[in-house]
């Protein structure tokens, strides 16, 4: 078996596709021994998994002896191929089609030389240099005026640096078509709650009122929203829930509806929001 096509089960299909996305394009061939189209495409997806030499993986999928991962990822049909990238389906085709024509197919996944450029300038923003940062992703944004993507790491920098109202700019610019990504959801998210923020008194002051009175919700809700907007969830959701607690119904229910507003921005799923959803639902019952 090469290293650039492998047989994938439902016991390793996480580690191999979902994760393995996260470095380089996963190519899933959902096939079965008695389909004829099958036998004419495996062999030309195995020829340019080869000649890739991993600049993508190609994943196998019985989908005779693993029906329920066809089930869940949608196959109506085979041979049916679905190309991951960072975890999620990207692109997909069904049914046997000529190399050329899959050779496109693969080459419109792999990363262009800005996209690297945009990884690098990323992985300077996680060193602590956000101003170099963003002068590189300028540069790069001058090569490929019209990569989105690069606006939108722009956009997460300096959300994260407080320039809110330059953020708001770039994601305010993007098509619709990225308005609906999980990252540029999240972001919008985020500048709501720190238009929410504007005006309101600090957090020193906040916290004061809440120890000198429990029961004053309108600095928790106060509070919990400036949390949110300097990314420190837990505090926040950790004051939404006293609201809860306190009373369910303040402010047509703002604690309970600014708690699944987060729940959104973080994605809907991890250790963070499994926790404080079981937290609410038993607040509420």
């Amino acid at each position: 078996m090469s290293d650039y096509s492998l047989d994938v089960t439902a016991e390793n299909f996480q580690n191999i596709v979902i994760a393995g996305s996260n470095k380089v394009p996963v190519i899933v061939d959902f096939w079965a021994p008695w389909c004829g189209p099958c036998k004419s495409l495996k062999p030309i997806l195995e020829k340019l998994a080869e000649e890739y030499q991993g600049k993508f993986i190609l994943a196998k999928v019985n989908s005779d002896d693993h029906q329920q991962l066809a089930t869940q990822y949608g196959v109506r049909g085979i041979p049916n191929v679905k190309a991951f990238v960072n975890g999620e389906i990207v692109d997909e085709f069904s049914g046997a089609l000529p190399e050329g024509t899959v050779r496109e197919f693969i080459d419109k996944l792999l990363p262009s030389p800005c996209d690297e450029l945009r990884k690098q300038a990323m992985e300077v923003y996680r060193q602590g240099n956000a101003a170099e940062a963003l002068k590189m992703l300028a540069s790069v944004a001058n090569l490929d005026p019209k990569n989105e993507q690069i606006h939108i790491d722009a956009a997460e920098i300096m959300l994260d640096i407080d320039q809110v109202d330059e953020a708001k700019r770039l994601l305010s610019n993007l098509p619709p078509a990225f308005r609906g990504e999980a990252r540029v959801i999240a972001m919008l998210a985020r500048l709501d709650f720190a238009d929410k923020s504007k005006g309101l008194p600090d957090s020193i002051e906040l916290e004061k009122r809440i120890t000198a009175n429990e029961n004053d919700l309108d600095a928790r809700l106060q509070l919990a929203n400036q949390m949110v907007a300097k990314q420190q969830y837990e505090t926040a959701l950790d004051q939404l829930l006293e609201i809860i607690q306190r009373d369910p119904t303040y402010g047509n229910e703002a604690g309970r509806k600014t708690m699944l507003s987060i729940f959104i921005l973080l994605g809907g799923h991890g250790e963070i929001v499994s926790k404080y959803r079981r937290l609410m639902a038993s607040a509420l019952h």
